[in-house]
């Protein structure tokens, strides 16, 4: 191409990320948390810097959030531009000279919120059509006017329901949508035209949250953010299946995910709070609590909760699955918005659809952040009519630190205790051998959640306490459970993938197969399941020559992987948070397998 263009998308709100295009191909995506060194960061500020690192010119700035650019992200003084645009303008990325409002290289796809979820995950799948189906907390607030009474409402997405074809072909079929009125769902009557689209599709609305969001409201009942579900499904294999907990979603309801009114309140505009002050099988004495030390995952009544959230939810996610088919008459589909990770959820999926002939594609971008993509990926393919599917299978996308010995050799001297030494993969397995937690940090960052063995924290699967041991060195829960990565070409021989051929990306807790537990106890979880990620030669070259010498000593072709950060702490991005980590732990061991090099450090 002869003038490169130069597209980035930026994600504002919780899980802000910046992706960066030239001519449609993926220079480099990061969520702004990893830069910034705060969990869940909003506003991409660092990101938008980390651009200049590539290109000191933007053809186009895509937004993303869930509310208007011009509404909700504040002015710059005097100038009264939107902070995102400013702040683009004085790092010179785009056109100084422009002095309208709506500065013409800055593209507003606010309000798009769940398209954006559909566009990363149908762009990354490997389908030239689908149906996206789409399951978040709370998506774009959309502003309309009740056709009943002609008052003002504002509604707030909770699952979408999109077709997708290239170049950038996104229709709505089925919304639900969130209320403040209880009584507009029953009788109004929505065009697409009041959503910003065309032709007409299924709107439910009600005043109770969907399925992500009655998730939530079960998160914070156990103690944590909502934005902490993850926790929750950890928690779930503790409980067990309780009468009184049989439906969480309203069994009268024609449509899946809306939450029943008697176990769950309405917290507007878009939240919900489980109603324990009703029921009292949902509450806990005091004595209760002294016998578990304030630890309220240990009660019976959070533990069976959290079974119930889990089981039911995805229940409610296949109907969803099944009425995605129908309506988008295709058998691909593509699953994005926070549910998405749910990799529990993801595993049963194949399971209830075994027989039904469905192909689903489960993005590992679901997060907010990942919107960034989708509104960089979705703009250039509608400007430019491309209907390439590019292999974006990789999730090694964070920003080529290029690092040579003497960067590594100057971060090492920062350290009052660091010593580095030459190291191979054999130095390391032995460690790892001795009981010793070992990081390995290489290449550019895992894009989304998972740690996929560039940014990981190493250890022995076969130890019988590894689970706790690890969980106390980071600082999590006790029944939070780790991963393993697995030599692809052994992974049926220890896993039942259920049809599929691979998990590169972590996105699914599968069963083992028969005699499995035993040989790895330190990653398998109460209820029998691991969550994985598969490793080929082609993938992750060093990371699988690691597993291999692992494999050699014990006979085992897994490691156990989890991911290189402390509780609550982002995973780290940069050498500096590497060693820095480190030294704010009892982890002592720092491997760089490109350079052949071992950081340790004293605590």
């Amino acid at each position: 191409m002869k003038n490169d263009i130069w597209i980035a998308g930026i994600a504002r709100g919780h899980n802000a990320g910046v992706c960066l295009l030239k001519n449609g191909e993926i220079v480099f995506s990061i969520e702004e948390e990893r830069l910034s060194r705060r969990k869940y960061d909003g506003g991409p500020y660092a990101g938008m810097v980390k651009i200049l690192d590539y290109t000191d010119k933007l053809d186009y700035l895509v937004v993303a959030h869930t509310q208007s650019l011009q509404e909700t992200a504040g002015k710059v003084d005097f100038s009264g531009e939107d902070v995102y645009t400013g702040l683009a303008r004085k790092l010179g990325l785009i056109d100084q000279n422009i002095q309208t409002q709506a500065h013409p290289q800055v593209i507003d796809m606010s309000q798009q919120h769940h398209k954006l979820h559909a566009a990363v995950a149908f762009y990354r799948s490997p389908f030239e059509e689908a149906v996206a189906l789409i399951a978040d907390g709370a998506g774009s607030m959309i502003p309309v006017s009740n056709p009943n009474t002609g008052e003002g409402l504002a509604l707030w997405e909770y699952e979408s329901i999109i077709t997708a074809s290239y170049p950038a072909n996104f229709k709505t079929m089925y919304k639900h949508l969130g209320c403040r009125d209880p009584l507009v769902g029953a009788d109004a009557s929505f065009s697409g035209e009041q959503f910003g689209e065309e032709g007409e599709f299924e709107v439910m609305i009600s005043d109770r949250g969907g399925i992500t969001k009655t998730y939530e409201a079960v998160t914070q009942y156990c103690g944590w953010q909502p934005i902490e579900a993850g926790k929750t499904m950890g928690l779930f294999p503790y409980g067990n299946e309780n009468s009184d907990l049989d439906n969480l979603f309203d069994p009268r309801s024609p449509h899946p995910g809306v939450f029943d009114r008697n176990l769950f309140i309405p917290n507007v505009p878009n939240g919900a709070f489980v109603n324990d002050g009703f029921y009292k099988f949902l509450q806990a004495n005091a004595e209760q609590y002294e016998a578990v030390d304030g630890d309220v995952t240990k009660l019976d009544s959070r533990r069976d909760m959290a079974y119930a959230i889990q089981t039911q939810s995805q229940a409610q996610m296949v109907k969803l699955i099944r009425k995605a088919v129908e309506m988008g008459d295709t058998k691909n589909v593509v699953i994005s918005g926070g549910y998405g990770l749910n990799c529990v959820a993801n595993y049963a999926y194949l399971d209830a659809l075994k027989d039904e002939g469905i192909n689903i594609y489960v993005e590992p971008i679901s997060n907010d952040a990942g919107t960034a993509m989708g509104a960089a990926l979705m703009y250039w393919h509608a400007r430019t009519d491309d209907e390439t599917n590019r292999d974006l299978n990789t999730l090694y996308l964070g920003p080529d630190h290029n690092y040579t010995i003497d960067d590594i050799a100057l971060a090492v001297t920062k350290s009052d205790t660091a010593v580095m030494k030459d190291a191979n993969d054999k130095d390391i397995v032995d460690l790892i051998t001795s009981k010793n937690i070992v990081t390995v940090f290489q290449g550019r960052s895992e894009n989304g959640p998972r740690a996929l063995g560039n940014r990981s924290i190493l250890f022995d699967p076969t130890l019988e306490d590894g689970k706790d041991y690890v969980n106390l060195v980071k600082n999590r829960e006790y029944f939070r459970p780790f991963a393993g990565s697995i030599l692809a070409e052994d992974v049926h021989e220890w896993f039942d993938l259920r049809g599929m051929d691979e998990t590169p990306h972590m996105m699914y807790a599968v069963n083992c197969q028969p005699g499995i537990e035993e040989k790895i106890p330190a990653i398998i979880h109460i209820d029998g399941t691991c969550r994985i990620q598969t490793v080929t030669k082609e993938q992750n070259p060093l990371y699988h020559r690691l597993i291999t010498a692992f494999k050699d000593k014990t006979g085992v072709p897994i490691v156990f992987n989890t991911s290189f950060n402390l509780g609550g702490d982002p995973l780290v991005e940069t050498i500096d948070h590497a060693i820095d980590t480190l030294e704010k732990s009892d982890i002592e061991y720092l491997y760089l397998p490109e350079h052949g090099k071992l950081i340790t450090v004293s605590n």
